[in-house]
């Protein structure tokens, strides 16, 4: 009994295996390099067919994404925005280290073609953590418009690349997607 219990297990197991075996031959994980970097998630090539991580590669690239789950349909727009930071009426990138610097960040938005909610700007510290400079809802959807900060003042404690960030949240989703970023650079 204990012998033909082992043999149906084994059979199984080999079948299992061969299985698996078979669907590992019928798909392949590539690597998917955006921009010079590697993203952390693999796209699978499946009969000539290459599946990428479309999130991923949404972040990677600044876009925004949306899905529809009554049409099945995913959108991604990249919408044109072109970020200026202005301390007092000087565009700057550059502070000394160490100094606390008054400045407005300034978003010009074209070709958005994805209704959003709200969209927000923030400035990454040297730990990367971020700090809210300015947040607003959309109550009204444009295809293109101009957003000015209200001045922040900001510490650059310690030498490093601060960014700063601008986000938008899709109609519909709970998700910020970055979609530009400009660098204050501490020496």
């Amino acid at each position: 009994m204990k012998l033909k219990k082992l043999l149906v297990l084994v059979v199984l197991l080999s079948l299992w295996g061969g299985t698996m075996m078979l669907a590992d031959a019928a798909s392949q994980r590539v690597k998917v390099i955006v921009n010079g970097s590697e993203l952390s998630e693999s796209g699978l090539l499946e009969e000539n067919k290459t599946y990428l991580p479309l999130r991923q590669i949404a972040g990677t690239l600044q876009s925004l994404i949306s899905w529809d789950d009554s049409t099945g349909k995913v959108t991604l727009n990249k919408p044109n925005v072109h970020m200026f930071l202005f301390k007092d009426t000087t565009v700057f990138g550059k502070v000394n280290k160490g100094s606390k610097v008054t400045f407005s960040a300034w978003a010009q938005v074209d070709s958005l073609f994805t209704d959003i909610s709200a969209f927000k700007i923030v400035i990454a510290g040297s730990d990367g953590k971020e700090e809210l400079i300015q947040s607003q809802e959309v109550t009204s959807q444009k295809d293109n418009f101009w957003f000015r900060t209200k001045e922040v003042r900001y510490q650059f404690d310690s030498e490093g690349n601060y960014p700063v960030r601008m986000y938008m949240k899709p109609s519909g989703s709970d998700e910020w997607n970055l979609v530009s970023e400009k660098l204050i650079i501490a020496e």
